[in-house]
């Protein structure tokens, strides 16, 4: 049956309805037109009416209007509304005008460079232009590399390879940027925490160099919605822009259900398994032949949602290539040979991690399933906007686990259809990244005395370089003295160390690297005797090289997954403001991996466990505090008390993120019974990146509204004595958890 037939039945399924929390169907949208602007070549509208493009959209004439009259702008609207012609008609435009005109376009991920290469070169053959359009990444053969310098009118690339391939080498780019009209900064509400602090400091030194070659650019600048992309936008270039949010693209029909999993213990509050679930409902829009994407917050997720899948596939169709995952640490050739097979229509159902939130051409596919809130408003339209690209009817289910924000949002629609998405938040400034950067630009560009930075004050952190051996100073100029080439220690993804790479030594004859995975993750996923999933296949790791960063891995098959558990333990090193029992400051965050459970595949039942013997991970970040007095920790039994702040911890890593408007990755709560620091009862809620980002000192003038939310939040459970949906699952209790908040509330 089709997708709407399909719609029907649900409707009149009783067991489905009646776990089904809330409906909402979104209505065609009609399109709103303007026509092409006199100032556009005639080819070009020619290219446009070979595509069936006969007017534009209203945000796209705004966007070039805006650009004609010399503005930086920020295109903000959803997924599929055309942004793409935003730049590529006034970039090929100028460069028609103006035959020395370069542009360089910047793509998060070299997948959605290739993406859009593809389409501009379509677009300039339609046209019938010589306009030469090079990708410029780490696959660029070095043949082409001195074509695409010295030829290149439009040249695609990542901020990783700007930031580490084409800037130290700026002399041998001259043509682009003496030459230089436009840069395009693609997906820009990617550019967030970490990401989004290193971007900052590559546009700072990009523009360094432009002024050193006298040019002066206009950015174009495009994103999905976001509740700052002003803000966001500004802060990365370093320069005012403007909104540009009037979209005029059509959109069909749209069916957006919220699906709570049902209760299967009252008493305990446990819920039937979300993946479980997803499973089931996945499995009906495969058997009906609707192409389907499936969303899952974490790797593991989507392995084992891979693996039951295909096992269904098998089963009932006798072929399970039309089943596919999709997640960062597959190898890129392994990304575009799926990629490919989801546009021509071979693979049915893609599960993915939010890989694929962004505007890679995947083909239209007509539904979405979300395993779990992804934990911002923002990341649940883009994934839902996955599915109806091409103004067809468009169902997306989003499947509630048992975390406090899911179980929230599922009860609270109002919440998340009524609510801003969240805010883009960057921390340029970060003293371990701003540094590393402060390091690139000297290597590219010597600096004067007096000389600002992203319109800072460097002076210091110059004379600290200097002293280090770093840089030399001659008169009033500081130059790069150093051995090492500065860009190439610096990842723009995190403030940690390059990837493991994941090696399959399943054949002696023949080992193969499958995969890779961050240094943070492969303690938990890559330590000895893991079970790591690929793809749907199963892989026991032999051995974990954690000096030399590789995990060696051999195929098994067994009937179940492994899960690891992380301990961790705060240290406060110093404390920058204090208000009452409220403090703000840097803190050391450590980390082992102890042991790892193993999981039944299907049951989801505890098999054993083991022990890990790993080294201890070590981060310096920023961290808000809040300490109770021993007047309040006196009216409770020590076990009631650790209960107690175990729950508020609980509920504080949801409400946190509500709070900033921020992925809930972002930030991390600890509690300590008694803190070494205060010698009092203390929760922490601190920055989940090196450095910090910025997001523990923003909680810090907010404590009492926190606090007020969690008790919210807990009394909005319907659980006995605490669940997994508001105080945990390690025996917190819930009466004990609201008398305690009762007490500290002001």
């Amino acid at each position: 049956m089709n997708l709407d037939q399909l719609l029907q039945k649900l409707r009149g399924d009783l067991s489905f309805m009646g776990n089904v929390t809330n409906w909402k169907e979104i209505p065609v949208k009609e399109a709103q037109y303007e026509n092409f602007g006199s100032y556009l070549d005639p080819r070009l509208i020619s290219a446009c009416e070979k595509r069936g493009i006969h007017r534009l959209y209203t945000h796209q004439r705004s966007a070039m209007d805006a650009l004609n009259e010399g503005k930086n702008i920020v295109v903000v609207t959803p997924t599929a509304s055309g942004k793409t012609l935003c730049y590529n008609l006034p970039v090929l435009n100028e460069i028609l005008k103006d035959n020395s005109s370069r542009a360089l376009y910047l793509f998060p991920t070299k997948a959605l460079s290739a993406d859009q290469v593809s389409e501009l070169y379509e677009f300039i053959n339609l046209a019938e232009i010589d306009i030469k359009t090079y990708t410029y990444d780490g696959d660029t053969p070095v043949a082409a590399r001195k074509a695409v310098r010295s030829a290149g009118h439009v040249v695609v690339t990542n901020p990783d390879m700007l930031h580490s391939g084409i800037m130290p080498h700026h002399t041998k780019w001259v043509k682009l940027f003496e030459n230089l009209k436009f840069i395009v900064i693609d997906e820009i509400h990617t550019y967030r925490g970490v990401f989004g602090s290193h971007v900052a400091n590559v546009i700072r030194r990009l523009k360094r160099i432009l002024e050193f070659y006298g040019v002066k650019v206009q950015f174009i600048c495009c994103s999905a919605t976001i509740a700052n992309p002003v803000e966001l936008a500004s802060n990365i270039i370093g320069e005012d822009v403007e909104l540009i949010d009037n979209n005029g693209s059509p959109s069909g029909e749209k069916h957006f259900i919220f699906y709570n999993p049902p209760v299967i213990n009252k008493q305990l509050g446990i819920r039937k398994s979300a993946i479980l679930e997803t499973k089931n409902l996945a499995l009906k829009l495969l058997y009906n032949d609707i192409s389907t994407i499936v969303f899952a917050k974490a790797r593991l997720t989507v392995e084992v949602l891979v693996n039951y899948l295909k096992e269904k596939a098998r089963d009932m169709l006798g072929d399970d290539s039309g089943v596919r995952g999709y997640r960062g640490g597959y190898l890129p050739t392994q990304r575009r040979q799926i990629e490919k097979g989801l546009r021509e229509g071979t693979i049915k159902t893609v599960v993915s991690t939010n890989a694929l939130e962004l505007g890679i051409d995947i083909g239209s596919l007509q539904s979405c399933i979300i395993c779990g809130y992804p934990g911002t408003i923002s990341g649940t339209w883009q994934e839902s906007g996955r599915a109806g690209r091409r103004n067809e009817t468009a169902l997306t289910i989003m499947v509630a686990n048992s975390s406090p924000l899911s179980q929230f949002i599922i009860k609270h629609p109002e919440y998340f259809f009524e609510s801003s998405p969240e805010h883009g938040l960057i921390n340029p400034d970060n003293l371990y990244i701003l540094i590393s950067h402060i390091k690139s630009a000297a290597f590219e560009l010597p600096f004067k005395d007096g000389e600002t930075f992203g319109g800072a004050a460097i002076g210091e952190i110059l004379e600290f370089l200097g002293e280090n051996g770093i840089l030399h100073r001659a008169g009033d100029t500081w130059h790069w003295a150093s051995d090492n080439f500065p860009s190439s220690d610096i990842s723009l993804r995190s403030a940690a160390d390059a990837n493991f790479i994941i090696i399959d030594i399943s054949d002696p004859a023949k080992h193969k690297v499958i995969g890779e995975m961050d240094r943070f993750a492969a303690p938990m996923l890559l330590h000895d005797e893991a079970v790591y999933m690929h793809e749907g296949s199963q892989y026991q790791v032999e051995k974990l090289d954690f000096d030399n960063k590789k995990a060696y891995v051999r195929y098994v098959n067994v009937d179940y997954y492994t899960d690891a558990d992380l301990a961790v333990t705060l240290k406060v090193l110093d404390e920058f403001e204090t208000d009452e029992n409220n403090y703000h400051g840097e803190v050391m965050v450590s980390s082992r991996v102890t042991m790892f459970k193993k999981i039944k595949l299907n049951t989801h039942e505890n098999l054993g466990w083991g022990k890990v013997h790993l080294p201890e991970l070590e981060m310096h970040t920023t961290s808000f505090w809040m300490s109770f007095d021993d007047e309040t920790a006196e009216k409770f039994s020590k076990e009631d008390l650790e209960s107690a702040l175990m729950g508020v911890a609980n509920l504080l890593a949801n409400v946190a993120p509500m709070y900033l408007m921020c992925d809930p990755m972002d930030v991390s709560v600890l509690y300590q019974v008694r803190s070494p620091y205060t010698h009092k009862p203390t929760i922490h809620i601190y920055d989940n990146q090196p450095g910090g980002i910025g997001f523990s000192q923003k909680l810090f003038s907010f404590s009492n509204d926190l606090l007020k939310n969690a008790l919210n939040m807990l009394n909005d459970c319907d659980c006995l004595d605490g669940c997994p949906a508001c105080v945990g699952v390690d025996g917190s209790s819930k009466m004990v958890t609201r008398a305690f908040l009762n007490q500290i509330i002001k």
